[in-house]
């Protein structure tokens, strides 16, 4: 039986995962969707990433991508099994909150983002090969 009986996916809190159970659950055919901006992802992306920005770099400073769920909709479906990530893992926290709103059910956040993916080892791609 399901722990979180309530049919109000604002109820689910987002569960964080390191870098290390990420590359499992990616390698296991999990999507990964990096909310950077596309100036971010272009200087490195983890390989078969979605790109949607979370928040936008403005003269004002980051605003939030008002399309930013309808964006994804069109990528994922909500039964998708998606690992959210940015550079710290910050922005993907409130992206993985907002897409657990909207419905979707398999969302986790990987925990230090592209910067402790990075600081671990593990393979980027500096050029982008599939935009979003």
């Amino acid at each position: 039986m399901d722990p979180n009986p309530s049919a109000c996916s604002s109820d689910q809190a987002v569960v964080t995962i390191d870098v290390h159970s990420t590359k499992t659950l990616l390698n296991s055919g999990h999507r990964y969707l990096d909310v950077r901006t596309a100036e971010e992802f272009e200087n490195g992306h983890l390989e078969k990433s979605l790109n949607v920005p979370y928040m936008f770099l403005t003269p004002q400073g980051r605003v939030k991508n008002q399309k930013f769920l309808e964006e994804v909709i069109r990528l994922c479906n909500r039964d998708d099994f998606i690992v959210v990530g940015c550079q710290s893992g910050v922005r993907s926290l409130k992206a993985a909150e907002d897409l657990l709103v909207a419905g979707f059910k398999n969302v986790k956040n990987m925990g230090g983002g592209y910067a402790a993916w990075s600081d671990n080892g593990f393979e980027v791609k500096k050029t982008v090969d599939e935009l979003r």
